[in-house]
């Protein structure tokens, strides 16, 4: 009932505060998250972290909405432009056949959307190199493994996902030809419960690392690892602390930072359309810092993740991109 409620909420906040002095003097941001919401402990609370940032460091505007369903997303985003945000940000691909639509009746609205290419003139794709950091957990998960067999689940069967499953791969491989990696997919970014289901079966085949690019379906993953023993790698945001010590690494990627920079450009009044690209290089992606499990994973693996990164920045290794 809460998220069914937000977008009144939403209008309550705007319009309540829309008349006042220090409202007008203040850039605003509205965003749109994706299904699910807040409360992943990945995507969309890596969003909202760099919203928080942008409202703390900034001293910006911020309204935000956590639709229901995929069938609300245009008309949240129709919402944000009427109500005269200077800056529209939808967090998630599925938002872009709505985005398209609303960039092209509001041209004089900026926009900006996170994980996928709208390819429009008021509108900031913020896109990431999710195959490198899928690589670098992949070398993590290949030497780590001692039954040889690991294991991928992942949320729905995309391209953008695709990427995560298809570097990972690539990064076992990497550093163990002989280790056999399981993938499925849940077909949904929020039912953590089938998340469990499908790294137990995984576990049972053998996996005794399973990494997960599945958004809130994914918790369902880390539960299943610390409860049946088996290594969890997270996603998107650092998830070590959600079960210290079965959680080897995550694959991080900074959403926040896009966000809060897509933000700042705003306020700066730098703000340019068309795509930016965040990769291993810039920090846009990568492990996490280990925090809970130095004493687990030798300084060997820890040399040969830092290995590939240099190697993958320098250009000496090329992780596969199956969306291209």
């Amino acid at each position: 009932m809460a998220r069914k409620l937000s977008i009144l909420v939403v209008v309550a906040l705007v319009f309540g505060l829309l008349s006042g002095a220090a409202f007008a003097e203040q850039v605003r941001v509205g965003l749109v998250l994706s299904e699910g919401g807040l409360g992943d402990q990945s995507f969309n609370d890596a969003a909202f972290r760099g919203l928080l940032r942008a409202e703390q460091e900034l001293g910006i505007y911020k309204s935000y909405v956590e639709p229901f369903d995929i069938s609300e997303m245009e008309d949240h985003q129709r919402f944000f432009a009427d109500a005269g945000m200077d800056l529209v940000i939808a967090i998630g691909f599925t938002h872009e056949s709505a985005m398209y639509a609303v960039a092209e009746d509001y041209p004089d609205v900026r926009f900006a959307i996170v994980d996928t290419v709208v390819d429009m003139p008021n509108v900031a794709s913020l896109v990431f190199e999710e195959h490198e950091g899928s690589f670098l957990v992949g070398v993590v998960a290949g030497l780590m493994t001692e039954s040889d067999v690991v294991g991928f689940v992942g949320g729905m069967e995309v391209p953008l996902i695709r990427k995560f499953q298809v570097g990972f791969e690539e990064g076992v491989k990497y550093v163990n030809p002989n280790a056999q990696v399981l993938v499925g997919y849940v077909g949904d970014f929020n039912d953590p419960g089938r998340g469990k289901e499908m790294a137990i079966s995984q576990s049972e085949r053998g996996a005794d690392i399973i990494y997960h690019a599945a958004g809130g379906t994914g918790l369902g993953v880390i539960e299943a690892a610390s409860e049946r023993g088996f290594y969890a790698i997270g996603v998107d945001s650092d998830q070590d602390h959600l079960a210290p010590g079965t959680v080897l690494t995550s694959m991080v990627k900074a959403v926040d930072l896009a966000v809060y920079e897509v933000i700042k450009s705003v306020v700066d009044g730098t703000y340019t359309a068309g795509v930016r690209s965040f990769g291993i290089a810039d920090g846009g992606v990568g492990t996490s810092e280990f925090r809970f499990t130095k004493d687990v994973i030798p300084q060997s693996v820890l040399d040969a993740v830092a290995d590939a990164k240099a190697k993958i920045i320098a250009g000496e290794i090329v992780v596969t991109d199956p969306t291209k």
